[in-house]
């Protein structure tokens, strides 16, 4: 005979598969139920949902599952909300405080001691790992980010920023130990540029960052032409926001010294943000808008359509963008943001370029 030991036993079981240390999971009962029902051939005959409703309420008294109120329920009698929460999984095995002692000479614990759930066996690998490779760090050459996260924690993309491996992100801030002490730079991705003929490396002052390929190619023309607002020397394919990774590649292409750089793009939301976080992440450069392109967009504003979907319209990056026109300019710009339209960089071609030579 089925007994709610059995139903309970199998259910516990099931919950404790998709447990989670760090995060809440979502399950749905109906699903739960199926899979009870594949496993116990006799589970009508026995009342088996009456026991797996049994099963649920003592989960969720002892706060292994919350039910999420939104009004669904699993059509059965007695009826349970048809999604539960699986709540955090309690860690029982805690880290030997003396083991911890022995490594707080280069790692801190401060992080873990208020946040509990995060010592698991697979953290404490990782900080072992770390630690061993302090004794001899100061030997070691520097190598990339994910050279060294593939030695350290066998995956080359542990410690970048993504969805991979979700336990990674912040790693290092949690134990208290910087990229340089692990001796890894995260190197910047390699762009497309143009570099002006006749000039050389020593030559370059004037850098334009060209945020789409078309208008890319067509400023490689005006500045072929001597027709290029700005005359740079230099003209680098931004790529949308590719730039904001590839950006410090720039420093190790070319030598140290004051350089003036001038962005340009689309006159909407993801520029305005790519322009600035530029300016915030990279304070002792010279980045500005190139204020002539732009204003020679704002005379093409006929050719405006719809904001792209899923941008950010962050206010903040809007109004630093704005500051840098006349009042008269910032109305246009905002009668543009209110309808929610855009003015793409391609209404600047060749052809079109004429009318202000």
């Amino acid at each position: 005979m089925i007994t709610i030991d059995i139903i309970e036993t199998r259910v516990r079981g099931f919950i404790a598969d998709i447990q989670h240390p760090k995060q809440k999971k979502k399950i749905n009962m109906n699903d739960l139920e199926v899979q009870l029902r594949r496993l116990l051939a006799d589970y009508f005959e026995m009342e088996g949902y009456s026991l797996f409703y049994r099963a649920i309420e003592t989960l969720q008294a002892e706060g292994q599952l919350t039910p999420i109120q939104n009004n669904q329920f699993n059509g059965k009698i007695p009826a349970l909300p048809l999604f539960f929460w699986v709540n955090i999984k309690v860690q029982t095995d805690k880290w030997d405080r003396l083991e911890m002692m022995k490594l707080s000479d280069q790692l801190f614990f401060s992080y873990y001691e208020r946040h509990p759930e995060w010592q698991t066996k697979d953290e404490w690998e990782h900080i072992l790992n770390v630690y061993a490779f302090l004794q001899s760090g100061q030997e070691r050459k520097i190598v990339s980010v994910e050279e060294r996260s593939l030695e350290l924690f066998g995956h080359e993309k542990f410690l970048l920023d993504g969805d991979s491996f979700p336990e990674g992100k912040g790693f290092l801030a949690r134990i208290g130990v910087s990229e340089e002490e692990l001796k890894m730079v995260n190197y910047g991705e390699p762009f497309v540029f143009w570099m002006k003929q006749g000039k050389e490396i020593k030559d370059i002052q004037r850098v334009l960052i060209v945020e789409n390929l078309s208008f890319f190619h067509t400023s490689v023309k005006l500045l072929e032409a001597n027709q290029l607002d700005y005359e740079p020397e230099l003209i680098i394919y931004g790529e949308g926001t590719k730039i904001e990774r590839s950006f410090s590649f720039f420093f190790r292409m070319f030598p140290a010294k004051n350089y003036l750089f001038y962005y340009t793009g689309d006159l909407d939301a993801a520029t305005y943000g790519i322009i600035f976080r530029l300016i915030e992440k990279y304070p002792d450069c010279c980045i500005q808008p190139a204020l002539k392109m732009y204003r020679k967009m704002l005379e093409c504003i006929d050719q405006r359509n719809d904001q792209k979907q899923g941008q950010t319209q962050n206010l903040k990056y809007r109004d630093a963008f704005f500051q840098w026109f006349t009042e008269e300019e910032q109305n246009r710009l905002m009668q543009l943001w209110q309808e929610n339209k855009r003015i793409p960089q391609e209404v600047l071609n060749i052809e079109t370029w004429r009318k202000w030579l």
